[in-house]
């Protein structure tokens, strides 16, 4: 399915950092650049873009026009107008392209409904979750395709994160869309956040700042790649660094009392419940 990546025409409407992102993987996949045509309003983006090799574009109707895949990677607040303004350009078309949506939030009903043409047709949609570490390459997805999406179609479509996502999951209910949200969509803040307090507990035991930078992100890349390349289980992973009364058993004692678990799962479903909100309050 990557030689059909290759044929095809693909349009970006929106320029952030997520739309660069597939759009350096791609690059890096062979994928020629002239077909692909990014839609983005700020000049200084469509700049830092353009720099990438792609064609660029102020409008939304030109980015589309001869598009075969098209990616809606606009905030949640203006999905509705991007997606109402092209489905109004496409009347004369013969064929609609595949939309692949990374809009958070917004429900397959919603985007059916704005993308519908006059004539009635509706685009084949999929939604997509990425999440930042796309950005390097070693992205996680969730992909949900609506009924009418063909395998050829869903396949085209992980061929396309294949190009930033080590994992691409294909779930079975939309709602899991919110789930996967909470999870990986979300998840990078975590990690970020538990090497904030890392370097901050270095420094107070005396480390100097760079020191404990340099530590807290070298620990947590190391044990996230033996997470990775371990046939273990993350919960064996941490029994073999955790000798009886030692140092590491400290230290988890004190998260269980504090109640880690339970901080962790109301993280997790905090966010998916503000993607399900999302999709309530902006899909109207």
């Amino acid at each position: 399915m990557a030689s059909q990546l290759q044929k095809s025409k693909l349009a970006f409407i929106g320029g952030g950092n997520m739309a660069t992102a597939i759009i350096g993987g791609l690059s890096t996949k062979g994928i020629d650049k002239q077909n692909i045509c990014v839609s983005e309003p700020w000049e200084v983006n469509r700049k830092k873009i353009s720099a990438l090799g792609v064609r660029t574009t102020d409008s939304n109707v030109e980015a589309s026009k001869d598009a075969d895949l098209l990616v809606i990677a606009v905030k949640p607040q203006v999905t509705k107008a991007v997606c109402q303004e092209l489905a109004g350009a496409w009347a004369q078309r013969q064929t609609t392209p595949l939309i692949i949506s990374i809009a958070a939030g917004i429900t397959l009903d919603s985007l059916r409904e704005w993308l519908k043409l006059a004539d009635g047709r509706v685009p084949h949609i999929i939604r997509v979750m990425p999440n930042t570490p796309a950005l390097v390459g070693e992205g996680a997805s969730g992909l949900y395709a609506d009924a009418g999406v063909s395998g050829s179609e869903k396949d085209l479509a992980a061929a396309l994160l294949a190009s930033v996502s080590r994992v691409t999951e294909l779930l079975d209910r939309e709602e899991l869309i919110d789930s996967v949200t909470g999870l990986s969509g979300s998840g990078p803040a975590y990690f970020f956040a538990m090497v904030e307090h890392l370097i901050e507990s270095g420094i107070g035991l005396g480390l100097t700042r760079e020191q404990a930078t340099r530590l807290a992100k070298q620990t947590c890349l190391g044990a996230g790649k033996m997470l990775v390349e371990s046939e273990e289980e993350p919960a064996q992973l941490r029994k073999n660094v955790t000798s009886p009364n030692g140092t590491t058993a400290a230290a988890l004692e004190s998260f269980e009392a504090s109640g880690f678990k339970e901080i962790v799962d109301k993280a997790v479903k905090a966010a998916a419940s503000r993607g399900e909100e999302l999709g309530r309050t902006l899909g109207k």
